[in-house]
């Protein structure tokens, strides 16, 4: 059995096999990510959304509990990364300046061997899923865009920003 990784995939063993990375000679240090996404919709919905008077209720509230609640379960969706022990989940959703629709904000922290990107990506989506889920009664056109990792930080890798 190879022990080789492939140039750049880490998931990937020589033989093109998947595999989980073994983390357990990396440093122990604190590991930040943050996760951005937005829900674009009609000016109708965007007035329902903030004003949370909606039939399902707040449904800012509900995607912001929905995303924390997504990060704690990555790794039960996403095959190869770590159960991690986080140590704090920030998901905020708040109005776009354009006034367009909802801008989501996932930061995700952990002291551990690998890094949040996942989490805090995962944490965004599922927010923005929420949303959708709790206004496609009256908008099916929404649109969800522009989910990314903004920033992270910790880790052998260093810390990365997005330009």
């Amino acid at each position: 059995m190879a022990d080789q990784t492939p140039p750049g995939l880490t998931h990937i063993d020589a033989d093109g096999r998947a595999r989980m990375v073994d983390v357990s000679d990396k440093a122990v240090t604190t590991r930040e990510a943050v996760a951005e996404g937005r829900l674009r919709m009609n000016p109708e919905t965007f007035a329902l959304a903030t004003s949370g008077g909606g039939k399902k209720g707040d449904v800012r509230a509900v995607a912001e509990i929905a995303g924390v609640m997504a990060a704690k379960r990555t790794s039960d969706l996403i095959p190869m990364c770590h159960p991690l022990m986080l140590s704090s989940v920030k998901v905020s959703v708040e109005p776009l300046e354009d006034m367009t629709g909802l801008g989501v904000i996932a930061r995700v922290r952990t002291t551990g061997q690998t890094g949040v990107e996942m989490e805090a990506l995962t944490a965004a989506s599922v927010a923005l899923l929420t949303l959708y889920d709790m206004l496609k009664a009256v908008d099916r056109g929404m649109t969800i865009d522009g989910v990314r990792l903004l920033t992270k930080f910790g880790g052998k890798s260093g810390d990365w920003s997005r330009a």
